[in-house]
């Protein structure tokens, strides 16, 4: 692991010593939603933190299907979705959130990386497409982009 960075499961995390964490939170997230979907709860966990800590305000799901069931799709800013999911998968969630035109920038994050996975998420439509694990400078950098 670099040195001058620490991990949470899943996700390298910097240190820094220029910035306190309310310092972080004024400047980045500002409030906005972001919905997690991801049936691995130290995942869920360690994304939760990660932007907690930025200043976004999360919803957790472990279901493609409780996502659906929520109204997180009408005020979600971004949604952080892993493609492989117990029941619906990732995928299928975004093809179902193209059928009612929603314009919900969509994060792919995923263990299991091919090229058939990735060509599946670029043409439902994703804003990245990660592979875990993932830095926490490259998903905030990505939330960052699909939230402006």
């Amino acid at each position: 692991m670099p040195e001058g960075t620490h991990s949470i499961p899943w996700i390298i995390v910097p240190r820094s010593s220029t910035h306190t964490r309310t310092q972080v939170c004024f400047m980045a997230g500002q409030g906005k939603v972001i919905a997690i979907v991801d049936d691995d709860q130290t995942m869920q966990k360690a994304i939760e933190r990660l932007l907690a800590a930025h200043g976004f305000v999360t919803q957790v799901f472990a279901s493609a299907e409780a996502f659906l069931d929520s109204r997180a799709a009408n005020v979600a800013a971004c949604l952080v979705l892993d493609i492989h999911l117990d029941g619906m998968s990732g995928i299928e969630l975004r093809r179902r959130l193209n059928a009612v035109r929603s314009t919900l920038p969509v994060i792919f994050i995923t263990a299991a990386d091919d090229e058939e996975t990735q060509d599946a998420a670029t043409l439902v439509g994703c804003v990245a497409y990660l592979r875990k694990p993932f830095s926490a400078t490259l998903l905030m950098s990505e939330i960052g982009k699909a939230t402006s």
